[in-house]
């Protein structure tokens, strides 16, 4: 308590002064989000915020102030009053007859003025790999593993500090999304070409959206019809050398100067089932998913309001495709099919724009019906969730600003399922529900962009588990242009539901235990960050150096070392946390090539009965290389991609017949290599690439493959690539509205 006290004294004792404030937007009206503002023969400065605004003292020394920003032509003006309110607009390149010259923005920013450690994955970014979806976009991202979760389902899992992708919070334009049943198969839910950008932000993170997030928040931004840059049509045709196959489309209608719609559609289908390592499985497994969207917008001067309503059809299969010997009726099989349905609908009322108060309601539904077949094994789970958002926000000032909110979550999940590879035994029911009123208020201060403090307060009631209490608070100090501190301390919590997350896990012989009363699970967030923006040569060196440490009070643990055939889910008794230290370095060498390296160490360890150990299939250290090129006249766009895994421990083998070990207690580093080469046009562009050059492949990833229905056999101990180096070509055409 002295320490925030000895803060609030420290913070209330700086001067405020009279700011030059305003917002810098490109032609078509878009922030511009990263845009440098200075006073001319003034050293120091600001960068715009992540909705383009900006706020800096006016010196008594000039009158003419400089936006610039990389790609777009320099803007100086004249301000004489000190508290000057500014509307600049950047003006980008030039149009050719066959190419259209695009200013080379950011792809991945990191947000100077937000006093949480966030960065922007822009679609600039994501058009450096082949993103198709969710789970292929972080690929050029030092902060955000996403790995396979086992070799038969294809499942893909997001790593965050150390720990599982279950302790982040997913969001989409800030709803809560893809919890739960939809988890495991979530990150292949969302088309690589509907998004316009995906927000990460480490450690704990802002109550306004829950209680859930405990090593971050990931939120994805889709486009939207009423932005002035939307497309009226846009399409991307991929086609892969594993014969997957996928075409994406949107259209956007402007029916009105309010009114706007968009329909966005995505299919996708692996066609051919692969066996690369000759063990009878198939490496990856063949999905068809349709993907359709519909979403509407009315933007009025004092009321806006979004709706959308989307459908997902999906068919996942794998498991054996031939074994000699053996009847097709035998082969071990793994069969999921996934019905999803979302609407979702947002007001606001703008009852005073200066100050940026508001009154907002968030509606939400989805309705995930999931049957799964592993072998014998059954799981069969339909998710239904809602959710409501009230939240009213406003600024007092420049330097205060307060949001408060009431918020609703219910889910309910019937299940059915067997998980024993007997077919005599009957399915088991089961049907869980919780219900979560909550209410949150936080506060904002901001002395003079220089000293920032956050702090929220939520209380929760769970029907389930009782009333608790969420602090969370974020401090960033910058005392010049060139050196951003910031820290942040808070609490997160999150239901656990064992089998609707973890259902992969049943593509194994491993007997199933599930002990009875699982706690809430809950843990504390602290994390320290310095980001460093140093002028060399006239450019600018970005480093940024973070070290976050997570400590659970409460945690259901999943065990697989106790027992190595078993899988066993129950409350921690013990001691897990993760510390993750990381540091991150950017350089533009030249005009248009940029190269980012970054190295992270990882120590996350877990009690199980009695014995803290490492977690398993969790590498000790990463390694990232990342370099872009782009030509001056913006035609050709060359980048590529090297990560080093570092190695880690394996769950707890067992000896076999001949005395060996079932597999190794530990694997080694391997390195990935991805590049690809784009050529613009003037309203389209082309792709190629290769996703794991390097070849590497994990060595018989499934145990025991030869005998799938046999007490050993294991899909689950992955820890590297199933498949081998793959190359892809692709096709992006977009039509604009001004378009001639």
């Amino acid at each position: 308590m002295k320490y925030m006290l000895l803060t609030g004294l420290l913070l209330g004792s700086l001067t405020v002064q009279a700011q030059v404030s305003g917002t810098v937007k490109d032609q078509a009206g878009e922030p511009i989000i990263g845009a440098n503002v200075f006073w001319k023969n003034i050293s120091g400065g600001v960068a715009t915020r992540e909705d383009g605004t900006f706020s800096i003292s006016k010196p008594d020394k000039s009158n003419h102030l400089i936006v610039s920003f990389i790609g777009y032509e320099n803007d100086t003006i004249q301000v004489n009053d000190k508290k000057a309110v500014l509307d600049v607009v950047l003006r980008e390149g030039m149009e050719l007859s066959e190419v259209q010259i695009v200013s080379r923005k950011l792809s991945t920013l990191k947000l100077r003025s937000s006093v949480m450690n966030e960065e922007i994955i822009t679609s600039d970014e994501l058009c450096r790999a082949a993103c198709c979806n969710l789970g292929e976009s972080f690929v050029t991202n030092p902060s955000v593993d996403v790995s396979y979760s086992d070799a038969a389902t294809g499942a893909k899992q997001i790593k965050l500090l150390g720990l599982s992708g279950t302790y982040v919070q997913m969001l989409t334009e800030n709803i809560p999304n893809y919890r739960g049943a939809a988890s495991p198969y979530g990150l292949g839910y969302v088309p690589g070409p509907w998004m316009q950008s995906i927000q990460v932000s480490k450690g704990i993170s802002s109550v306004k959206n829950g209680y859930e997030a405990i090593t971050g928040q990931i939120n994805v931004e889709f486009k939207k019809p009423q932005l002035p840059e939307a497309d009226w049509v846009s399409a991307n045709l991929f086609a892969s050398s594993t014969s997957r196959y996928e075409a994406n489309a949107d259209a956007t209608l402007k029916l009105s100067k309010r009114w706007s719609t968009s329909l966005l559609a995505h299919y996708e289908n692996e066609t051919k089932a692969h066996d690369g390592n000759d063990d009878g499985f198939v490496d990856i497994p063949r999905v068809e998913q349709y993907n359709v969207w519909n979403r509407w917008a009315y933007m009025g001067d004092h009321y806006v309001f979004q709706a959308g309503f989307k459908a997902l059809s999906e068919s996942r299969n794998s498991g054996q495709a031939h074994h000699a010997g053996m009847q097709s009726d035998d082969l071990y099989k793994v069969g999921i099919d996934t019905e999803r349905y979302e609407l979702f609908t947002k007001n606001a009322y703008i009852f005073n724009k200066e100050k940026n108060t508001n009154l907002a309601l968030i509606l939400s539904a989805s309705w995930h019906n999931q049957d799964a077949m592993y072998g014998r094994k059954l799981y069969n789970v339909d998710q239904t969730n809602a959710y409501a958002s009230l939240m009213f926000e406003t600024e007092f000032n420049k330097q205060n600003s307060f949001s408060a909110g009431l918020s609703f979550n219910y889910d309910a999940y019937d299940q059915h399922y067997r998980l024993e590879n007997k077919t005599e035994l009957p399915l088991i029911k089961a049907f869980a529900k919780e219900a979560v009123p909550g209410v949150y208020v936080q506060y904002t201060l901001n002395l003079n962009d220089q000293w920032m403090l956050m702090a929220g307060l939520r209380g929760d009631y769970s029907s389930e588990h009782g009333f608790f209490v969420t602090p969370r608070a974020h401090l960033k100090y910058n005392p010049n242009e060139y050196v951003h501190f910031r820290l942040s301390a808070g609490k997160g919590y999150r239901t656990n539901h064992v089998l609707a997350e973890n259902n992969y896990l049943l593509s194994s012989s491993r007997k199933v235990e599930i002990a009875n009363g699982l706690d809430m699970e809950e843990a504390w967030n602290y994390g320290a960050s310095v980001s460093t923006y140093i002028p060399i040569l006239g450019k600018t060196l970005n480093i940024n150096a973070e070290y976050y440490y997570t400590n659970f009070l409460k945690q259901v643990v999943v065990d697989m070392d106790s027992n190595p055939h078993e899988v066993a889910f129950y409350n921690l008794d013990g001691r897990s946390y993760s510390h993750v230290f990381q540091v991150e370095a950017s350089y533009p060498f030249f005009k248009g090539f940029t190269l980012t390296g970054a190295y992270r160490l990882t120590d996350a360890q877990t009690t199980y009965k009695g014995q803290r150990m490492e977690k398993p299939l969790t590498s000790k250290y990463k390694g990232l290389l990342t370099a872009s090129y782009q030509t001056p006249l913006g035609i050709w766009q060359f980048d590529a991609t090297l990560q080093l895994n570092g190695g880690g421990r394996m769950p707890a083998p067992y000896e076999l017949a001949d005395g060996q070990l079932s597999w190794e207690r530990r694997y080694g580093s391997f390195e990935q290599l991805s590049a690809q080469i784009t050529r613009y046009f003037r309203r389209w562009s082309i792709y190629v690439g290769g996703e794991n050059l390097t070849n590497f492949k994990q060595k018989n990833p499934i145990i025991d493959a030869a005998n799938p229905w046999g007490s050993n056999f294991d899909s689950t101990m992955i820890w590297g690539p199933v498949h081998g180096a793959k190359a892809y070509i692709g096709v992006r055409f977009n039509l604009a509205r001004n378009s001639d």
